[in-house]
Parts: structure tokens; C-alpha cells; sequence
């Protein structure tokens, strides 16, 4: 009886690893300095007074929510709690790939998240502040169109790898 709940547990393991491999593996998520979004807090960036300052929040190290695979930082318990409960509504469009390069044909460029928008209701980011002048003196939905078709591409690209 024992070995039957070891053996249950251990299966339960293992389909929790494969899929966090899995999840990883399918989206990719723009890391720099070994984090999510170069260590910034995704959901300050929603935050009123942080987007009038157009400022990214740094986050600690100490408040970490993991997700696709990552461990993402936040300023405070309550940034991480908030993000941890509904991490769709703060991650940026394609994992904080710079979403200029994706709609250029360029492929998947890291981000550090000092340099975002918001266009309509999305948080973007971008690699360097060029590429975000460039949505905001052009057509920031058709670029946002580019950029969704070359991060379907990628994502269905991943998962015929996976396959």
C-alpha cells in the first residue's frame, strides 16, 4: 500500500516538473541579469503614479513569485501577492521580449524594463527607447498585429520542437 502511494506521488512529481519544463519551454521569457524583465516589478508599472513618471520599479530579491518557469521580483509582498494571483493581468505582451523587434522580423531581443508603454490597455516593452518612439510616432496596432503574428510563430514553432 505504501509503494502505491509513493508510486502516485512520484507520478504527481513528475507531471509537475514536466510541465513547468513544458510551460518554459513553449514560452520563452525575456530574462536579463538571471530575471524576468532585467529584476523590474511587473505590476508597479500599473501603478497610476509609475506611469504618469513613466518609472520602472526595481524588484528585491527577497519577493518572488515563480512563473513560466522564472522567478519574477516585486518591491513588496503585496506587488508579489497581487501578481501571483493573476500573473496574465501584469505580464507584458511576448514575456518582455522588445516588441518592436518582433514586429520588425527580428526575432526574440531582451529586454532590461526600463524602457515600456502602454498602448490601449498592453504593457510593451522594448529594447532600447528608438523602438518605443517608433510605436508611439507610428501605427502602434498594426506594429502590435506584426509583432502578435512573429510571437504566434514562435510560440507554435516551440511547441512543434516539443512534440
Amino acid at each position: 500500500m505504501l509503494h502505491l502511494v509513493v508510486q502516485r506521488l512520484f507520478s504527481i512529481l513528475l507531471l509537475s516538473v514536466s510541465s513547468l519544463v513544458f510551460a518554459n519551454a513553449v514560452e520563452p521569457v525575456s530574462t536579463r541579469d538571471g530575471a524576468p524583465l532585467g529584476g523590474k516589478d511587473a505590476v508597479a508599472y500599473h501603478d497610476r503614479a509609475n506611469r504618469d513618471a513613466h518609472k520602472a520599479t526595481d524588484g528585491r530579491a527577497a519577493f518572488t513569485v515563480q512563473y513560466l518557469g522564472h522567478a519574477w521580483r516585486f518591491a513588496s509582498q503585496a506587488s508579489a501577492d497581487k501578481f501571483a494571483a493573476s500573473p496574465q493581468a501584469y505580464v507584458p505582451q511576448y514575456n518582455g521580449y522588445c516588441a518592436n523587434a518582433l514586429a520588425s522580423d527580428e526575432g526574440l531581443i531582451t529586454t532590461n524594463g526600463t524602457v515600456w508603454e502602454f498602448f490601449g490597455d498592453k504593457l510593451y516593452l522594448f529594447y532600447a527607447e528608438r523602438g518605443r518612439q517608433r510605436w508611439l510616432q507610428g501605427d502602434w496596432q498594426a506594429f502590435s498585429k506584426e509583432a502578435d503574428a512573429a510571437w504566434k510563430g514562435i510560440l507554435q514553432s516551440r511547441l512543434k520542437l516539443r512534440q
